[in-house]
């Protein structure tokens, strides 16, 4: 009885009434538990996992760069994916909704909102090309194979062309200079084929058909994925966010008994312990952390919203960040082990294959690919797992526009054509892709790439800690992790939180400033008009942060300054926990003298306490009234 007791009080019931649900009706809630740590393991393992990561291990020392890495993680990446996952839970609110717990700070949510549009935008670009090679590797032999094609220039020299992978037939320092010199079929057909690149970044050209295409069919799968919301993409994400292990574990299992597979993986993983003392390192580290997790981009606050709100986050934020890390580690074994066979069968060091980003993506691997036995195979698996990674990060960025929006407009017409909603932010989303489909397109989405969703990342996360922790004050936001959890937050959380979390994305800050490199892609270099532009896109977001707080003072109530910005920054009477049955303590409602006959109070006997409603006072004379009124409201 005391068992069952405690469980309705859990829910903020009281003895003899019956157990309240730990669900919001009106927002949703996920299936079940599986469903969001699924979901935000798709969001935060993408791409970056198989490009990005192998390539600054084997650049910043080999297994030396695991050791920062794990330091980064322990210290920095799992503190701010729990105070987000906490953040947006205890609210049951999106990126501009929990917000009110100092309005002030809003623009930090309108700032997520912001860099989470640029992401979505240039993400489901990668993805449809992605599409595009893995509908094209549906052939008896993949297009960049042979040399033979309209698109190939003079300078063309496939790996299988005249022979070449033969050692005895060709003299080995001829096979080396060739190789040197040589444009691959795999990077002709990219640049000259898929993209028809042009030479400068303000040419568009014209737009490359079949890549809109598959862009119109990325954007539909994702609609289609997201039409209920989370009801429909948690069941989705059963399927996208664990293939691609399945096809990480072919692709391993294939690689490894590859010749040169051995020497791939020694380059990928070999230390070199003098570069654990180059500060450069600590900031690869740091920031591969911190962007591979997806802080502060809104979405980790948004799914964590859909979580009933006793649900254990502590746990989640664990087991999702050591998932994506361990992900990380796993793929570079798969894609080093291929790049070490592609360098055996040329005769090159590794350094000569290995690249990073679309690079590795759209050209080394597939060209490695081609030497495989049924290549088209490999290929169609391979570019199968870049979709599925893909749409598991983009999932996350359209759902946190959406809810973002249906939140702030709160009434129930919005959220009930939140389909619609949907609908227009996938339309309006593909219409602003299709500049990417140009011919100078890739310019484009690297340059948003690299400005969008860089430093601003790491002052919105920056601004959100002190925030939190030093205006709202950490003791409040402790006391609500344990109403919340039924434990305050562990203390080596509350020092990283304090001090540790904010020092580090500090540290990446002025690391990120200092290593500040203008852009380029391959030979080309960008115009300063465009870096230019790069540099507004870093700044919208961020400049949303001080223009609404400005606002936010000029609006609020007080004779001097002082009291406006106190009065801005104070928490508003509706922040708390969303559902009534949660909101006790501190955050139970105030009630006038003249409404509290209308305050819903549970007694123990009802028998007892309708009989006595004539003689007592009014406030228990009504107890049985008022809750029969609340219970049919």
């Amino acid at each position: 009885m005391a068992d069952k007791c405690s469980e309705g009080l859990l829910n903020g019931a009281v003895p003899g009434e019956r157990g309240k649900q730990d669900k919001s009706v009106k927002r949703g809630n996920w299936g079940n538990q599986i469903e969001f740590v699924l979901t935000s393991v798709g969001y935060a393992v993408g791409l970056g996992n198989v490009w990005r990561f192998p390539y600054l291990c084997y650049r910043n020392g080999g297994g030396a760069f695991m050791f920062p890495y794990f330091i980064m993680l322990v210290f920095c990446g799992i503190p701010l994916f729990f105070m987000e996952l906490s953040f947006g839970q205890f609210a049951s609110q999106g990126c501009l909704g929990v917000w009110r717990v100092s309005p002030m700070f809003k623009g930090v949510g309108y700032g997520m909102m912001v860099v989470s549009t640029y992401i979505g935008i240039y993400y489901n670009v990668v993805i449809c090309i992605a599409f595009y090679y893995f509908f094209v590797s549906m052939t008896r032999v993949l297009p960049w194979t042979y040399c033979s094609n309209a698109w190939n220039t003079p300078d063309c020299v496939g790996v299988l062309d005249g022979n070449l992978s033969s050692h005895a037939a060709v003299n080995l320092t001829h096979l080396l200079n060739a190789t040197q010199k040589r444009t691959s079929p795999s990077k002709e057909y990219w640049r000259r084929y898929v993209l028809n690149l042009s030479d400068d970044i303000g040419n568009l050209g014209e737009v490359r058909l079949p890549l809109l295409g598959c862009l119109g069919v990325s954007w539909v799968v994702v609609f289609l994925c997201l039409i209920k919301g989370v009801k429909s993409s948690g069941k989705v994400v059963y399927f996208t966010a664990t293939f691609p292990y399945v096809v990480l574990t072919i692709l391993f299992v294939r690689g490894i008994t590859l010749e040169g597979a051995l020497t791939g993986i020694m380059y990928y993983l070999t230390p070199q312990w003098d570069k654990i003392l180059d500060a450069k390192v600590w900031g690869d580290a740091a920031s591969q952390i911190f962007y591979s997790l997806g802080c502060a981009w809104g979405g980790l606050i948004t799914m964590a919203s859909y979580n009933k709100f006793h649900n254990n986050c502590y746990r989640d934020s664990i087991i999702i960040s050591i998932t994506n890390c361990a992900t990380s580690v796993y793929a570079g074994f798969v894609i080093f082990s291929i790049l070490g066979f592609m360098a055996n069968h040329l005769g090159v060091d590794i350094s000569k294959v290995a690249d990073h980003g679309p690079g590795l993506a759209f050209v080394a691997y597939p060209e490695a690919l081609t030497l495989l036995p049924i290549s088209p195979l490999w290929s169609i698996l391979f570019f199968f797992m870049l979709i599925l990674l893909g749409l598991g990060t983009q999932f996350c960025l359209l759902e946190t526009l959406v809810t973002a929006i249906v939140d702030e407009v709160g009434n129930e017409w919005i959220i009930r054509r939140k389909t619609f909603v949907t609908l227009g932010v996938a339309v309006a989303g593909f219409l602003l892709g299709i500049p990417l489909t140009t011919q100078a397109g890739i310019y484009w989405l690297l340059l948003m790439d690299n400005y969008a969703a860089s430093f601003s990342l790491v002052v919105i996360s920056c601004i959100m800690c002190v925030a939190i922790m030093y205006i709202y004050g950490h003791r409040n936001y402790f006391k609500d992790i344990e109403m919340m959890l039924g434990f305050p937050p562990p203390f080596f959380f509350q020092i990283c939180w304090r001090f540790i979390s904010p020092a580090i994305i500090f540290f990446i800050l002025v690391f990120t400033v200092i290593q500040y490199r203008p852009i380029s892609y391959n030979d080309y270099v960008y115009p300063t008009w465009a870096i230019s532009i790069g540099f507004l896109m870093a700044l919208s977001s961020v400049i949303c942060i001080p223009i609404y707080a400005i606002y936010k003072v000029c609006r609020s109530e007080g004779d001097t300054l002082l009291e406006r910005l106190k009065n801005a920054t104070k928490a508003s009477k509706d922040w708390g926990p969303a559902l009534p049955e949660h909101r006790s303590g501190r955050y139970a409602p105030a009630f006038s003298p003249s409404t509290e006959s209308h305050l819903e109070v549970q007694p123990l006997h009802p028998e007892k306490a309708q009989s006595e409603a004539a003689a007592a006072s009014p406030v228990q004379g009504s107890n049985g009234l008022a809750h029969s009124q609340d219970s049919r409201l």
